[in-house]
């Protein structure tokens, strides 16, 4: 028998997401951020995106195992590597750079008795030149950071499989999309500053470092389709930095506001015992708001965040009460 699985990760540049000089471009409408990819993948979306520059890289491992009378007898590791391409805008025309590709890295799957580990790594850089001071020699480069990300995928004999990304530069956004091609998770941190001076040569899986992310599960599609309509807005949302373990909100404090995570994830902590954890793209405070007015759990932050403040008027009252049901069930 032959049990297949596959997982997928999309690496795209949020709004917001860069920082200093190179931001320039970026505001003057010459270059672009990404819109967010979809919730869902189908077989040749990855390929669609990629023409119509709406990521960075794509990193689709596919792996699959035989098995006879229970015991693994064969494997094999299949997959794909995407490279997007930059679109600057001037004047009337558009300059294209299509992106670098460096060498897929997979490494021998890791086989037992009762299942297989399987690696890919994917990644690349912009092809435009991006003239900058590095930590570490040679100091001086030209050529743009390089953007991966890290797979792995587990497929057992009794037909179950999971992934994990176990590595990803600090920049951009990274979203990984499990076996039937939902978004499933998501890195909850874009580190700008770090990637742009640090994610070269060496300090890539093609040297000898990687880096793990700090993964946190995918919002719901109601709070995807909010955060997209908020972020999206005329009204500039106030904006609020926590550091690693400041609280956004206390326990039993009175609320009246909601918060949206831009970046960043916050663990919720109920009596003293931490009960989950969110990313970017979730709303969280909606409990007080249709509640009785007092902060259900207290919000701290795991790492640097930030957050956007919102009026509870700009979110319609049966979304914040299903927002709460949803919580609910969760916990």
């Amino acid at each position: 028998m032959r049990i297949e699985s596959s997982v997928t990760a999309i690496s795209w540049i949020p709004s917001e997401a860069i920082q200093g000089m190179p931001k320039i471009p970026f505001e003057l409408g010459i270059g672009h951020y990404d819109e967010p990819p979809p919730e869902h993948i189908a077989e040749g979306d990855l390929e669609h995106l990629r023409k119509a520059d709406r990521f960075r890289e794509a990193n689709d491992l596919r792996a699959w195992i035989e098995v006879e009378e229970g015991k693994i007898v064969d494997h094999g590791q299949e997959g794909a590597a995407y490279v997007g391409s930059t679109t600057f805008k001037l004047g009337l025309k558009d300059l294209v750079f299509q992106g670098v590709a460096f060498e897929t890295l997979r490494p021998e799957p890791e086989v037992s008795e009762g299942e297989v580990r399987f690696l890919q790594t994917v990644g690349g850089r912009a092809g435009f030149p991006a003239p900058r001071r590095v930590t570490g020699r040679p100091f001086m480069r030209v050529s743009s950071a390089t953007a991966w990300t890290t797979l792995a995928l587990t497929i057992r004999a009794d037909g179950s499989s999971e992934h994990e990304l176990v590595g990803a530069s600090p920049f951009p956004r990274h979203f990984v999309y499990d076996r039937e091609g939902n978004l499933a998770q998501k890195a909850g941190t874009v580190d700008f500053k770090t990637w742009y001076r640090e994610a070269h040569g060496e300090h890539t899986p093609w040297g000898d470092e990687d880096s793990a992310p700090f993964v946190a599960q995918a919002e719901s599609a109601l709070e995807r389709e909010l955060s997209a309509i908020l972020m999206q807005g005329d009204a500039k949302l106030p904006r609020r930095k926590l550091a690693p373990d400041d609280r956004l909100v206390e326990q039993g404090d009175p609320g009246d506001e909601l918060y949206l995570v831009i970046d960043g994830v916050l663990a919720a902590v109920v009596d003293g015992e931490e009960i989950a954890q969110v990313g970017p793209g979730a709303i969280l405070g909606e409990g007080a708001i249709v509640g009785e007015g007092t902060r259900g759990a207290t919000l701290r932050a795991c790492t640097a965040a930030h957050v956007a403040v919102i009026d509870p008027s700009m979110v319609d009252r049966e979304a914040m009460e299903t927002l709460a049901a949803g919580r609910r069930r969760d916990e």
